[in-house]
């Protein structure tokens, strides 16, 4: 058959795609092999285990507020009709579009005690008064929280939303009120949507490295850059990445425990809708204030001061130099968006084509660069790309008698792509593959019998079929290329600057005003992709 002839050229691709993921996950562990001397000693005793603590306390608290708000303004939004919720319904999902590290920036600037609350307290109420400080652990976790809250908001939401009037039709026959129906029953049926919320929280909790770094809280993901750009000790900055790969796989595992073997795709009729409580007078009102302020401290009153901001800088910061930043932005984005859904697309079709289970699992492992930490992906991927360039260096030199050029693969895109198709190839792979679910293989077989095979197939049945999907991966992809920021300012060469990077910039600097025109252009890339993401499951529930 000419399908099992093309199946060594699927488990090939499949295997290619998981290298990227592979590498730098071996390279970590493979560095325990080696202990990095004095640099390693002084990290363990000094540095290790005040960093461990803090990232597994912020992760803790990360995860708690995040179920406990997301879940709350789920339910508010799906199972109550107040003023207001048409557009709550979609806006509180919003702070998606703003990257952690741009609303850490603003609420530095902002509650700082040189920033204009603090000042105005002061003056106002005396001098003895003073707000707790936001560069803390706790002022982490709140910026973390109001950024990753729609994670868990979302799937919950779709949760209540497809379990429909008969679960609480049937909950409220057997004497049970609203408040029993929700505990007994809705929320144990939505428990792994909320855990596969919570695990999207975490695991981006675990990869920030903006957040941390601009309100002073050490965590291993500033531990390792600190280590490489700090001691110049990549073997060190390996070994605590090691430590933060296995943290990441061991969150992952216990998402999978806590979500159990239950799915939550649950199916209804068109007819079934899920019946909203009517809020009349003070509950109404204390729903939609509830509702408002979480998103006017997660996304209306920021945007507000870094336009605020950005207006006072725009004279004077927007020079040649600065578009250069906006177009090094747009471009990397672009190109990798591009790498990205292409391989998705080769990863679909893969494994399509290779039913067998070990490689359907081996393209599974693929994906999983999502749940790794981009310090780890980067300073992973390095040092085998540093390790090639020397012995191609040798080579070169042997070859040549030692008047060959230099070569510098670690200074060039190539690792930052290579990271980039790890981070984001599941971002790319879930759109693409529920396109490819809805393409039967009966369409395949009656191209074939009107003479359409391989890649005229691809090209003139398939490629029109998916082109929303593509469209779709593309869009998510490029924003969250847009607002990455720990794999582009480890791995960029020297002097590559891009929007994200500027922001870190001014924020490590002290510059909180001036970094408010890049963020804003961040932010202004993700909220339209988010706005249309939101409409349309709002449209769907």
């Amino acid at each position: 058959m000419r399908l099992s002839a093309q199946r060594p050229a699927a488990v090939l691709a499949i295997a290619l795609l998981a290298v990227p993921a592979l590498l730098p996950l071996l390279t970590a562990l493979a560095s325990w092999a080696t202990p990095a001397g004095d640099v390693w000693l002084h990290q363990l005793q000094f540095v290790l285990p005040r960093v461990a603590t803090n990232t597994v306390l912020l992760l803790i608290a990360v995860a708690a507020a995040t179920a406990v708000l997301g879940t709350a303004l789920a339910w508010l939004v799906a199972g109550h009709d107040f003023p207001g919720r048409a557009i709550f319904s979609w806006a509180l999902l919003l702070p998606l579009a703003v990257p952690g590290y741009v609303l850490a920036v603003v609420y530095a600037g902002a509650l700082d005690y040189a920033g204009p609350l603090q000042g105005w307290l002061r003056a106002s109420l005396g001098e003895g008064l003073r707000l707790p400080s936001i560069r803390s652990l706790g002022g982490a976790a709140l910026v973390l929280t109001l950024t990753l809250y729609p994670y868990v908001y979302l799937l919950a939401r779709v949760a209540f939303e497809t379990a429909g009037a008969r679960m609480l039709e049937a909950a409220q026959s057997l004497g049970l009120d609203r408040r029993e129906a929700l505990r007994r029953l809705l929320l144990p049926l939505a428990r792994p949507a909320v855990a596969a919320g919570v695990g999207l929280a975490c695991m981006e909790t675990l990869a920030d490295f903006g957040v941390v770094a601009a309100l002073n809280v050490d965590t291993l993901t500033t531990a390792i850059y600190r280590a490489w750009f700090g001691m110049f000790s990549v073997a060190a900055a390996l070994q605590m990445a090691a430590l933060l790969a296995l943290l990441a796989l061991a969150g992952l595992w216990l998402e999978r425990r806590l979500r159990g073997r239950r799915g939550f795709a649950a199916q209804r009729a068109s007819h079934d809708v899920l019946p909203r409580q009517r809020l009349h007078g003070v509950r109404g009102f204390a729903a939609a204030a509830v509702a408002g302020v979480v998103l006017a401290f997660a996304f209306v009153l920021p945007m507000a001061q870094l336009l605020q901001w950005a207006a006072k800088h725009a004279a004077t910061d927007l020079d040649a130099r600065y578009w250069a930043f906006v177009g090094r932005s747009l471009a990397t984005a672009s190109s990798g968006a591009l790498v990205v859904v292409v391989a998705a697309l080769v990863h679909g079709y893969a494994l399509r084509r290779e039913p067998r289970r070990w490689v359907q699992g081996l393209g599974r492992f693929a994906t999983v660069g999502y749940a790794i930490p981009g310090t780890v992906l980067a300073v992973g991927l390095f040092a085998p790309v540093a390790a090639l360039n020397g012995w191609l260096q040798d080579r070169a030199d042997a070859l040549w008698g030692g008047g060959s050029p230099q070569l510098f693969l670690q200074g060039t895109l190539l690792t930052m792509f290579v990271a980039y198709l790890a981070r984001f190839l599941a971002v790319g792979v879930g759109p693409v593959d529920s396109g490819l679910a809805r393409i039967h293989r009966n369409l395949d077989e009656a191209s074939e019998m009107l003479g359409v095979r391989r890649a005229a197939r691809v090209r003139r049945v398939h490629l029109p079929l998916l082109r929303g999907s593509l469209l779709a991966a593309a869009v998510l992809v490029f924003v969250d290329l847009m607002k990455e920021l720990p794999i582009t300012l480890m791995t960029r060469p020297f002097g590559f600057e891009t929007l994200a990077v500027r922001v870190f910039e001014m924020a490590a600097e002290g510059e909180w005003t001036r970094a408010a025109l890049p963020s804003v252009l961040i932010v202004a890339a993700g909220v339209v992709p988010v706005v249309l993401l939101a409409r349309r499951i709002t449209r769907v529930a």
